[in-house]
């Protein structure tokens, strides 16, 4: 009897605890693999995939192109379309047909991402969250593509619709400023977060050379040559000059001669590094343009925003003109916008001079470890 009684207990609750216990949901399928050439993974987890044709895509997956390139449709019929050398990261994705619960969070991390909105289109711009190194991307029923090269800077290109129009807009975020682009083959580029985005401008490109030709190069593997010389004197008497055949030698390959436009491979030019350091050069003009403007500041020696060349930020909040410089020591120097500066910071040796305003006072700041 007692032993029933015992049975019965354990059963009673193993039954409790099979009710109680929820099953942990199976990850859902959001899209797959609509095109595919070349060798491309999808990176879930540890694992590895081949990238095949109609493989299942999954929230956090990374997508990831080397010699190869990938298309990903989703529920909704969004496409992101990846070229050579490109990594995305699908960070979180929900379809619903009610607009208002619908979510996409991507993330592009290197390489020429195109996307094509569908459905999603329609969803509130606040539920979808496109990143890349240096920017955040706002979009609106879109078509565009978004480049990000070796070092993090950020291409971003609105594309025109079947009719050649433009197929909706782009606001282009980062910590200093917004851009809007509602134009098609109207680009900005971001080269750190801490800086504002470019001016817009349209460039006179076409898809097919968007998609071929701005495509981020791999670093290139250094070979190092070690090469051997034996020195020889000799005697003048040994020279024949019977032993050279002249027919054999090629002159014209002498290092030392002029070089002249026909040594140039057009078919090695990186186009996309032109592009970006043309679109920088009109970011800096417009910035320093911007910057008298809005403020009546001028200011000579760093840009506004994060320069990577002196490593100073400068920002400007109400009244107070701040440089900041955290390198192997840190600096934070507030001023008055209203006043002339001539700023020397000597940071481990490293030195930049800073003018504000014309450089009426001198301020130096020396820090060595």
């Amino acid at each position: 009897m007692i032993g029933s009684r015992s049975l019965l207990l354990v059963l009673l609750v193993l039954f409790a605890s099979f009710k109680t216990t929820k099953a942990l949901p199976l990850p859902a399928d959001i899209g797959g693999v609509s095109e595919v050439s070349g060798y491309a993974q999808i990176k879930r987890g540890s694992a590895e995939n081949d990238a095949d044709l109609a493989f299942s895509i999954q929230s956090n997956d990374e997508a990831i192109t080397s010699n190869g390139r990938m298309a990903i449709t989703f529920l909704d019929d969004s496409t992101v379309k990846l070229t050579e050398h490109s990594q995305l990261t699908i960070d979180e994705y929900i379809y619903d047909p009610d607009p208002s619960k619908s979510k996409m969070a991507l993330t592009f991390g290197l390489g020429t991402a195109r996307f094509i909105t569908g459905k999603l289109g329609k969803i509130d711009k606040r539920n979808i969250s496109l990143k890349t190194p240096t920017a955040d991307i706002a979009i609106r029923g879109t078509d565009f593509t978004a480049t990000v090269d070796e070092l993090g800077r950020s291409l971003i290109i609105l594309l025109p619709d079947q009719y050649g129009v433009s197929s909706g807009e782009i606001e282009v975020i980062t910590a200093m400023g917004t851009v809007l682009l509602n134009k098609p083959y109207e680009a900005t580029t971001v080269s750190v977060f801490e800086s504002a985005p470019s001016k817009p401008v349209v460039l006179d490109l076409t898809l097919d050379f968007i998609d071929n030709m701005l495509i981020v190069t791999p670093p290139k593997k250094e070979t190092v040559i070690t090469e051997e010389r034996t020195t020889k004197v000799a005697n003048i008497l040994d020279f024949n000059s019977l032993d050279i055949d002249y027919l054999q030698e090629d002159f014209l390959s002498d290092d030392s001669l002029e070089f002249s436009e026909l040594d140039i491979n057009f078919l090695d030019v990186n186009y996309l590094e032109d592009l970006l350091n043309i679109l920088d050069a009109l970011a800096v003009n417009d910035e320093e343009d911007k910057l008298k403007q809005v403020s009546g500041v001028t200011i000579a020696g760093t840009t506004l925003g994060a320069d990577a060349e002196t490593q100073i930020t400068t920002l400007i909040t109400g009244q107070t003109i701040s440089l900041i410089r955290n390198v192997s020591e840190y600096t934070r120097l507030d001023l008055d916008i209203a006043g002339g500066y001539t700023v020397i910071l000597i940071q481990d040796g490293v030195s930049n001079t800073i003018r504000i305003n014309g450089g009426d006072s001198t301020i130096r700041i020396l820090q060595e470890g």
